[in-house]
C-alpha cells in the first residue's frame, strides 16, 4: 500500500467517526421524567390510523362469564354472588382458577384468519391482551413459569403468531400489558409494605415488558393496571426512557397514559383517560376511545345476546364522534377459548370495513375541523383534510335527511364550492343560507346509494 493511500484511508475513517459523533449529538435523548417524556412527538402513523381493534383473550375466556375480572369477582375481597353461584352450579368445590388454564385450548386459533378479518374491518392496528390482571402470559415468558400459553393450555406462542400475521397484512401490532396481577404473592407483599418495596416490579412485571419489546417489537404498548400505585413504584419513567431512547422500536412505538395512579389523562404518548372515553368535544391532546362491541363486557360471553351488541349504526356514530374530536377508536371484541372470532363480531367488523371502504377518505389521516358537531343538525359530524388545493371538509351524516335538503349550519360556501357524496359520481346543487348552506339532494336510485349507513358529503372550496 502506498503512503498516500494509507493516509487517505485514515482520513476517511476519522471523518466517518466524527460524523457519527455529530449525529449522536443531534439525536434527542429523553430523560426518565414526565417533562422530558411528554415532549416526545407522537409517531405520525398513530394519528393517521384512526381505527384499531382491541382483543381481550386469556384464561378468563374459558368460563366466558362476566368478563376479564372473573377471578377477582370469584375470589376477591368482595366476591360477586352471581359468580360464586355460577361456580357452585358448574364446577366441583375443589376447582381453582388455575384449573381453567388447561381448558384454554385455542385449537381453532388461526392468526392469518384473524388478520384477514381485521384487515377487512378497515382497522390499521390491533392490540392484544398479552397479559391481563390474571397474570397469564400469551407468550412463553421466562418470568411467568407454568402460567403462560406455551407451558399450559394452547402450548403455542399466541403473541408471536398474531404479530407475524398482522404485519404480513400491513397492520400494526399493539401489546396490552397489565402492570399488576390480582393475586401475585410478590405484588401482594409489596402492597402490604405500602409499595416501599419493589420485588414484584423488579422480578416480574418490568422484566416482562422488556421481554415483550425485545422479542416482538410492538408498534404500541397499551399499559393498564396502573391505578394500584404511583409511577415511582412501577419504575415507569425509566422503562419509557429506555423505550424511547434505546429499544428496537424507539422511533416508532406509541404508548398510552396508564403508567401510575398519578398519570392517567396527564402523561404518556396519548390519553385514554378512562374506558369508553368519548368526550364529544375536541381535545387538546391526542386521545383514544377504547370501547366494546359488547356493551357489557370486554371478553366473549357465552350468554351473549344480540341486543347486548352495538349495532353497526351505533359503531359508526362512535367513529364519527371520536375522529371528529381528534381521537382514535379502539373497538374491542373477545375471542373464544377455542381461538375463534364469533360470527356476530366478525359481521360487525366487516360491516365497519365496508363503510370505511367507501368513506375512509373522511376518516384516515384527517384532522378536526373548526366545528365538530353541526350547530343545528346533531346528526352531522365534521372532519377535514388539507390538500394541495386547500382544505376539504367532510360532513358525516348519521341519518339521511327526511326531505330533499341537507341543512348544514357551519360550512360557509364560496362561489367555487363543490359538494359531492363519497362513493357517488354526481355533484350536488347548494345555496348559501346565513353562515351555512343548504344542499339539494335529488332522488337517488337505491342501487346507486354508495353505502347503507352514515353518508359523507365532501365540501371543497369553502371559506371557513
Amino acid at each position: 500500500m502506498y503512503c498516500g493511500e494509507y493516509w487517505l484511508i485514515l482520513l476517511l475513517a476519522i471523518f466517518s467517526f466524527t460524523a457519527r459523533i455529530g449525529e449522536s449529538k443531534n439525536v434527542q435523548r429523553y430523560e426518565p421524567n414526565w417533562q422530558s417524556l411528554d415532549a416526545r412527538p407522537l409517531p405520525p402513523w398513530y394519528d393517521e390510523a384512526k381505527i384499531g381493534i382491541f382483543l381481550h383473550w386469556g384464561v378468563f375466556s374459558v368460563p366466558s362469564y362476566v368478563g376479564a375480572w372473573f377471578w377477582w369477582y370469584w375470589k376477591g375481597t368482595q366476591p360477586s354472588l352471581a359468580v360464586v353461584e355460577f361456580m357452585k352450579q358448574n364446577y366441583p368445590p375443589s376447582f381453582t382458577y388455575a384449573d381453567f388454564a388447561p381448558e384454554f385450548t385455542a385449537e381453532f386459533y388461526n392468526p392469518n384468519q384473524w388478520a384477514d378479518i381485521f384487515k377487512a374491518s378497515g382497522a390499521q392496528y390491533v392490540v392484544l391482551t398479552t397479559k391481563h390482571h390474571e397474570g397469564f402470559c400469551l407468550w412463553p415468558s421466562k418470568y411467568s413459569w407454568n402460567w403462560n400459553s406455551m407451558d399450559v393450555g394452547p402450548k403455542r406462542d399466541l403473541v408471536g403468531e398474531l404479530a407475524t400475521a398482522l404485519r404480513k397484512n400491513g397492520l400494526k401490532f399493539g401489546a396490552y400489558h397489565s402492570l399488576f396481577e390480582f393475586f401475585n404473592p410478590l405484588f401482594l407483599k409489596d402492597q402490604e409494605n405500602n409499595f416501599t418495596t419493589q420485588e414484584y416490579v423488579r422480578t416480574k412485571t418490568m422484566p416482562e415488558l422488556y421481554e415483550l419489546v425485545n422479542n416482538y417489537k410492538p408498534d404500541l404498548i397499551w399499559s393498564d393496571g396502573e391505578w394500584m400505585a404511583l409511577d415511582t413504584y412501577w419504575n415507569s419513567t425509566n422503562f419509557l426512557a429506555w423505550l424511547y431512547n434505546d429499544s428496537p422500536v424507539k422511533d416508532t412505538v406509541v404508548t398510552n397514559d396508564r403508567w401510575g395512579s398519578n398519570t392517567m389523562c396527564k402523561h404518556g404518548g396519548y390519553l385514554t383517560c378512562n374506558d369508553k372515553f368519548n368526550p364529544k368535544v375536541k381535545q387538546d391532546r391526542k386521545f383514544e376511545d377504547s370501547t366494546t362491541m359488547d356493551k357489557y363486557a370486554w371478553t366473549y360471553r357465552r350468554n351473549l345476546k344480540l341486543s347486548d351488541l352495538h349495532s353497526i349504526e351505533e359503531v359508526l356514530e362512535i367513529v364519527a364522534q371520536v375522529v371528529s374530536c381528534g381521537g382514535n377508536l379502539l373497538i374491542n371484541v373477545g375471542p373464544t377459548k377455542e381461538g375463534t372470532i364469533v360470527p356476530i363480531f366478525e359481521e360487525r367488523l366487516r360491516q365497519m370495513g365496508e363503510w370505511l371502504g367507501v368513506n375512509g377518505e373522511a376518516i384516515y389521516a384527517t384532522k378536526p375541523w373548526s366545528h365538530q358537531n353541526d350547530s343545528v343538525n346533531a346528526n352531522v359530524w365534521y372532519t377535514s383534510k388539507k390538500t394541495d388545493n386547500g382544505t376539504n371538509v367532510y360532513a358525516i351524516v348519521l341519518k339521511w335527511p327526511s326531505g330533499p335538503n341537507l341543512i348544514l349550519a357551519d360550512p360557509l360556501p364560496s362561489l367555487d364550492t363543490v359538494v359531492t357524496l363519497l362513493g357517488y359520481p354526481d355533484t350536488f346543487k347548494w345555496k348559501g343560507v346565513g353562515s351555512g348552506m343548504v344542499v339539494s339532494i335529488p332522488p337517488i336510485p337505491i342501487n346507486q346509494i354508495p353505502c347503507k349507513w352514515a353518508w359523507v358529503f365532501k365540501l371543497t372550496n369553502i371559506k371557513n
